[in-house]
């Protein structure tokens, strides 16, 4: 299925590179770091959902192309500050050194901020056509709600806490529905608000969304246990080396992908409501399965 996605992934790493590019006033450090950042060798999975998911509603490429870039500049800005020593401290992310590795700490935490910065500057103001005002409005604070306190940053603290303490299922469910789920799924109905989705489809798409989500950290879970370097890009056994909650240690592995198998089943259901226009999306919950990086 990831071959379907390479026209899409193309795309996004052209619109990606033209957005960063800075201006005379850029320092040629910070430009060069958030460069490293975004740039590198990466799924693309957000900005693909969120172009998949406005296609989808009869939404133009073009007109959902800025948002797709601004989800995946906010996507890189979290794997950047969860790599911190603070949080994280990896070294290696995408089978190349983190940012504070190839850089130092503080480059690494600017580098972050402006990611997350342009990232709004890019919905606020992409495109630039009045009459998607209203449109561009929805969907920003749809991203900035699932980003926030009751999304993607509440559920890293929630991540911290549990460290070392017990969680039962309710409490792993909420932490990566908070954590990973909430700005996937924001991608998705984002995607559907600038494609002009109703209701119904948007009910859909955030169900999708929800159910992809948890697969996704569940599959992710499962290769931090059996993945290598080498496949998934980055350091394994760091969950369980700091102690983490994590779906395997509370519910071991063949439970863990039945659940998988189970959220992934939830999300090809949500899209059917498209018809042949929500193939890709289907397409993309059932390569959850297979996984490897």
């Amino acid at each position: 299925m990831r071959e379907a996605w390479a026209p899409l992934r193309e795309t996004i790493d052209r619109a990606l590179d033209a957005s960063l590019r800075g201006d005379t006033a850029t320092p040629p450090l910070i430009l060069e770091a958030v460069r490293y950042a975004v740039l590198g060798p990466g799924k693309r999975l957000r900005p693909i959902l969120l172009l998949a998911s406005g296609e989808a509603a009869g939404g133009r490429r073009e007109d959902l192309l800025p948002a797709a870039c601004a989800v995946e500049m906010i996507h890189a800005f979290s794997l950047v500050h969860d790599d911190l020593p603070a949080l994280d401290d990896d070294d290696l992310r995408r089978g190349r050194p983190t940012l504070h590795v190839k850089f130092d700490e503080a480059i690494a935490i600017l580098a972050g901020d402006a990611l997350l910065n342009l990232a709004f500057e890019i919905l606020a103001a992409e495109p630039p056509a009045p009459g998607r005002a209203a449109l561009k409005l929805e969907a920003l604070t749809t991203i900035a709600r699932a980003v926030g306190l009751a999304g993607m940053i509440g559920g890293q603290v929630l991540d911290l806490e549990f460290e070392g303490v017990a969680a039962t299922k309710e409490d792993l469910e909420r932490i990566h529905r908070m954590k990973t789920g909430c700005l996937i799924t924001a991608s998705c109905v984002a995607g559907g608000i600038l494609g002009g989705a109703d209701r119904p489809a948007l009910d859909a798409l955030e169900r999708y969304g929800r159910a992809l989500g948890l697969a996704f950290q569940i599959t992710d879970d499962i290769l931090d246990v059996e993945g290598s370097a080498a496949q998934i890009g980055k350091s394994p056994g760091k969950d369980a080396a700091s102690s983490k909650a994590t779906f395997p240690s509370l519910h071991g592995l063949e439970a863990s992908r039945r659940m998988a198998a189970e959220q992934i089943a939830a999300a090809v259901a949500a899209v059917s409501i498209f018809g042949a226009r929500g193939d890709l999306l289907a397409g993309i919950a059932r390569s959850i399965a297979d996984r490897r990086s």
